[in-house]
């Protein structure tokens, strides 16, 4: 991906998630980070609304009382308890629990499906340690579990579902978890109508989605935007349907202080991609007769040396160099010019930046010429 320069770049990160859909009862949803459900407060937990409406409609309520955090659709949890959120013109949002217990057993935030890979994590308060770890299901004791603190509900079936705790010792006491529902629910039909959500993830938190688009723009590339993106589909309940692996993206700048100077090496400068290329016709009269002599300057406003230039006519490379010269004008010469100017990063070439100037039409008739430029650019 190029990096950051003077030219406003359009990206486009398309994330992929499979479009298996479980219709949702609910229109606003309460997206949780990190992904577990009950949440803990020493995660620093962040809380997103998301449905229809306007973010300054959204509502927040904790422990079934209204609450601050007015017209903000997100916000990083700094009390626990069991918060909701509401749009204007949608139904409550599903609650989400934050807990502070000295012991907490965390499941998946999401739809649980029959056949999916699950584990359940057991931890202690800030993450203090935890030993002899049982789990029970429906008040049954499971046992000890062979990886200390988890306990693996792979391949999930439906007979997994049930109230879960798990207890163990911390710090110098035995504690019992709170309760966790494990509800599993049986693969549906594909639903191509369903309504499905895209939630798009940057290093865990909520970069953009909520939209019925698999894509994710980001409208001018820098180098703040570098980092684990991941998208999830969800159900228009809010419910996590499929989770994508987290893809590495990484933008560097070419010019990075703004003054052509690198930050990787301060004394070496770096490139100026081309831009801006543009075709001064001579003479300046637009205005020319058959036979005479015409010559066409190619120049770009910005790019860093050394820059080359390759002239088109009708789309048909006819010579190199910023000037063209076109001598004795007959109807021959009639077309579109153009000019690309050309400069690369790297002896290697592995980055070549590309500026096409407008269009420069010429007609030729008996007697008289005409030249003028057409709108039409593009810089690469």
């Amino acid at each position: 991906m190029a990096g950051e320069s003077g030219m406003a770049r359009k990206v486009a990160l398309l994330l992929w998630a499979q479009t298996l859909g479980l219709a949702g009862a609910q229109t606003t949803q309460l997206l949780v980070e990190p992904p577990w459900r009950p949440a803990v407060l020493w995660d620093r937990v962040t809380l997103t609304c998301q449905g229809s409406g306007t973010d300054s409609a959204t509502t927040w309520y904790r422990n079934g009382q209204h609450w601050g955090q007015e017209g903000r659709d997100q916000f990083k949890v700094t009390d626990r308890g069991i918060y909701q959120c509401y749009r204007l013109g949608s139904r409550f949002s599903p609650a989400m629990s934050i807990l502070d217990d000295l012991l907490v057993l965390q499941v998946p935030a999401r739809a649980l499906l029959e056949g999916d890979t699950v584990t359940l994590h057991c931890r202690g308060r800030q993450d203090n340690p935890v030993t002899r770890v049982r789990f029970y299901r429906d008040m049954k004791d499971l046992g000890r579990s062979l990886t200390g603190t988890e306990l693996s509900l792979s391949p999930l079936q439906l007979n997994h579902s049930g109230i879960y705790r798990c207890r163990g010792w911390v710090g110098s006491g035995i504690s019992q978890s709170p309760p966790v529902r494990v509800k599993v629910h049986a693969p549906g039909p594909l639903r191509p109508r369903a309504p499905l959500l895209y939630v798009f993830h940057r290093d865990g938190q909520v970069v953009g989605g909520s939209q019925g688009s698999p894509q994710l723009l980001v409208p001018a590339v820098g180098v703040s935007h570098s980092g684990n993106y991941s998208c999830q589909v969800r159900s228009e309940g809010g419910n996590v349907r499929k989770s994508s692996t987290q893809l590495r993206i990484t933008v560097r700048s070419e010019c990075g202080d703004g003054h052509g100077v690198s930050p990787e090496t301060p004394g070496i400068p770096c490139l100026v991609p081309v831009a801006n290329a543009t075709i001064t016709p001579g003479p300046l009269a637009h205005q020319v007769h058959a036979g005479d002599n015409v010559t066409l300057c190619c120049s770009v406003q910005v790019g860093s040396a050394p820059v080359t230039f390759t002239w088109l006519h009708n789309g048909q490379e006819v010579a190199q160099g910023p000037l063209l010269e076109l001598t004795d004008i007959d109807v021959g010469h009639s077309g579109t010019y153009q000019c690309v100017a050309t400069n690369q990063l790297g002896q290697d070439g592995h980055r070549v930046f590309r500026a096409l100037s407008p269009e420069l039409a010429l007609e030729v008739t008996p007697g008289s010429a005409w030249l003028t430029a057409a709108r039409k650019s593009q810089d690469r």
